[in-house]
């Protein structure tokens, strides 16, 4: 089998990863093969943590709703079906800040959910 000159498109490759790994340690930052097995990981994890990342804000989102709803007197769960129950198109995300920065407006749409439920 003839031995293959790869020039630029191997050289363009090494650097791509090189400069991916930058502001590695030591020969992370500087050798190919160990660059190559810390960027492949660096993806790995970012990409696992994207989708953590959604999962750790709803949970936020979550409790917050439901400290707020609490001072209400009512659930968070009677909150959210009597939500369901009046047609009430808000995300957790939005109910959450507005919780946080607008109490009385969120007062009129936990009496909403009391009425519904």
């Amino acid at each position: 089998m003839p031995r293959v000159r790869r020039g630029f498109k191997g050289r363009q490759r090494r650097n791509k990863v090189l400069k991916m790994a930058k502001g590695y340690v030591g020969g992370r930052r500087k050798l190919f093969r160990t660059a190559v097995e810390t960027v492949e990981r660096a993806l790995a994890f970012a990409y696992r943590d994207r989708k953590v990342k959604k999962r750790e804000f709803r949970k936020l989102w979550i409790i917050r709703i439901n400290a707020a709803v609490r001072e209400q007197g009512m659930s968070y769960s009677r909150f959210i079906n009597g939500l369901g129950k009046a047609k009430v198109a808000l995300d957790r995300k939005v109910l959450s800040e507005l919780a946080i920065s607008d109490p009385s407006g969120f007062a009129k749409v936990v009496e909403l959910a009391k009425q519904a439920a």
